[in-house]
């Protein structure tokens, strides 16, 4: 079977249909007239201000990138701010995407093209560029006063100061408006398709398909068909200013990445997406209808967005008025039999953690989806971190053990779902899951699987009484247990004789009653926490090619991919290193005590200031050496390779 990355459609989307092939601006097929190089991979960043589309712009491009048949990895950067002052430093918004024909596993250390909209732009991201980067840069916008916003005095264009690089003057603004002249628009309508004329020209540096992308703005601009001629008018003289101008003498290739890809049919996917999507698998397979009670909250609110318009698989979304009533709501369902799930970020999950604890003593599933995000307090809601770790642990008054699980990778949100809901739904608890803004936003290619390949998550209700009493009665007892999974049975509301109660005060073991009966209540607390104990998760699994390996490098979430791109930068070097990567983080694996215990040094880098290597020195007494990060931004691979190399030369003899 033949490898497809030509991004199919899931039922129930709305997104355009693949595109495989690039075409002109007239639809047909057609080879670069100028010199094509080949390249292996590239990344690109495109910057500007905030209200210059500069998302909107990565997201086509990435889009189209997948339909081609490339490996990829996205980070969208946008600030916090609605609307932060145009022009200024806190204002850049910025999109990177790093493509390859070889599989890779992050967006990239350095961008070697830089689309830089304005002045800000050019200033916020010219300390990542590496030299001999190529900058096309907005003339236009070099204006004194821009210039000023950002404290510099004279322009940069006008001296030595990007002698390093390979300079593309472009008036970008200029060129749009003399596409659009006869569009009929203002002219402040009309410059703002100016993206689109950098994405065009974008895309005849790279080859990549167009055609989609106009499908896209035709829909997308449906009920405004004069700003939809006009975005396509300014793509598509974009792509032949390209074609035609001195400056760019050069277009470049980079080939698909068959051979990165098992057989199946592809498609590009952001981390919220596929959780949504996880999400909604996670019903069918348990037959449980999906509840979502939700506040919206950056960087989680896109899955409550995705949800809404998933009804036609019997999806129920709340937005509730405040996170106290989302999760109470959520709760309230999954008492009724839903599956239910809520969705917020830190600050969120502090509102959550008293209904969280009624969840734990009520024994019910519950998916609370946190997806981290720079804190403490409202902190930096559009930067990533991985800083809740011990909030999801021990964030609740009493013993409140939960299930903790982290998805890996963007695409690894679905399966991290299906993971959670599986826990959740078999051992009756609510169940952390671990996302953060990198995995949320970011995004690559997933290869959808077949229905077969899913899990099993059917649900059996109770549906008679389990107990009986001293004198013959048939009753039902709430908190009498599955001798395998300690968990308790789950009774519809309104099921002829199972009435109970549940709530949030002691519970007798077996009968549900209220106890304040201390050995009652020392056995209830310990056997909640047998439970969660007694989970079965997966061994974790170590890559330790040669077997020679002293050091153990191991994560958790997102920092997978910039984990394992330094592995393989260190292990080109010629030195033995092995690596692992967490899901379970509460149950933590069978096999970790051992595992550990195996490598001289274990090294655990974290975007935190180390408090997974905090848990392991707790569980095992492991001298675990942190490598932190807290920059809201995730890990660049050469940084973290140079960092593990220093730390492996510690102990070397």
């Amino acid at each position: 079977m033949t490898s497809q990355v030509s991004s199919p459609i899931p039922a129930g989307t709305a997104e355009e249909p693949p595109i495989v092939v690039d075409v002109d601006a007239s639809g047909d097929q057609r080879k670069p007239a100028k010199e094509t190089r080949r390249l292996d991979r590239v990344i690109i960043r495109f910057a500007g201000d905030s209200g210059d589309g500069m998302q909107l712009t990565g997201d086509r491009f990435t889009s189209e990138t997948a339909s081609f048949g490339n490996d990829l990895s996205t980070l969208p950067n946008f600030p916090a701010e609605i609307r932060a002052p145009a022009g200024t430093l806190p204002g850049v918004s910025s999109f990177q995407l790093h493509f390859a024909d070889h599989d890779i596993l992050t967006p990239g250390d350095a961008p070697d093209v830089l689309v830089a909209m304005n002045p800000a732009a050019l200033k916020a991201n010219l300390g990542d560029l590496p030299r001999g980067a190529e900058v096309i840069v907005n003339t236009d916008e070099f204006t004194r006063r821009a210039l000023a916003k950002v404290g510099w005095s004279a322009s940069p264009l006008d001296d030595d100061s990007l002698a390093g690089f390979a300079v593309h003057r472009v008036p970008l603004t200029t060129l749009t408006l003399e596409a659009l002249k006869d569009s009929g628009l203002a002219r402040k309508d009309a410059e703002r398709a100016k993206n689109m004329f950098a994405l065009g020209l974008l895309s005849w540096m790279y080859h990549r398909p167009t055609a989609g992308t106009e499908a896209f703005l035709l829909r997308k601009f449906a009920k405004k068909p004069d700003i939809a001629a006009a975005n396509v008018a300014a793509f598509r003289a974009g792509w032949n200013f390209g074609e035609t101008t001195e400056d760019f003498a050069v277009s470049y290739e980079v080939a698909p990445a068959s051979a990165a890809f098992p057989p199946g049919t592809y498609r590009n996917i952001s981390g919220n997406l596929a959780l949504s999507y996880g999400l909604i698998a996670a019903s069918k397979q348990s037959g449980l209808p999906l509840f979502l009670g939700s506040y919206p909250i950056t960087p989680a609110s896109d899955i409550l967005h995705e949800l809404s318009r998933h009804k036609n698989f019997g999806v129920r979304t709340f937005q509730a008025e405040d996170e106290i009533a989302a999760i109470g709501a959520a709760l309230g369902a999954a008492f009724g039999g839903a599956l239910a799930v809520t969705t917020t970020s830190g600050p969120g999950v502090a509102l959550k953690s008293e209904t969280i604890g009624l969840a734990v003593s009520l024994e019910l599933p519950l998916l609370v989806v946190d997806i981290q995000r720079g804190g403490p307090s409202t902190g930096m809601p559009t930067k990533t971190e991985q800083a809740d770790l011990l909030q999801a642990m021990y964030g609740r008054n009493g013993e409140a053990p939960v299930p903790v699980i982290a998805p890996a990778t963007a695409a690894d949100c679905f399966t991290a779902a299906l993971e959670a809901a599986r826990i959740a739904v078999a051992y009756r608890t609510p169940v952390f899951l671990l996302s953060d803004g990198y995995l949320a936003n970011g995004s690559e290619p997933w290869r959808i699987p077949a229905v077969s390949e899913l899990p099993q998550l059917r649900v059996d209700f109770a549906t008679a009484p389990n107990h009986t009493d001293p004198d013959g009665t048939q009753t039902f007892w709430p908190y009498l247990r599955d001798p395998q999974t300690l968990a308790r049975p789950w009774a519809v509301p309104g099921t002829a004789g199972l009435e109970h109660r549940i709530g949030g005060i002691e519970k007798q073991d077996g009968t549900g009653n209220i106890s304040y009966d201390p050995a009652n209540h020392d056995l209830m607390v310990r056997t909640r926490q047998a439970k969660i104990a007694g989970i079965t998760v997966p061994d974790l699994q170590v890559d330790d090619p040669t077997g020679e390996a002293t050091t153990l490098v191991l994560g958790w979430g997102s920092t997978y991919g910039p984990i394992t791109a330094a592995v393989r930068r260190i292990r080109r070097t010629g030195t033995p290193i092995a690596q692992a990567h967490l899901r379970h983080l509460n149950p933590f694996p069978a096999n970790l005590a051992h595992t550990l215990a195996g490598y001289r040094q274990v090294i655990v880098p974290e975007m935190n200031l180390g408090q997974l290597a905090h848990l392991l020195r707790a569980a095992y007494l492991v001298d675990t050496r942190s490598l932190t990060q807290v920059t809201g931004l995730p890990f660049k691979a050469e940084q973290l390779a140079q960092a593990i190399t220093g730390i492996m030369k510690e102990i070397r003899p």
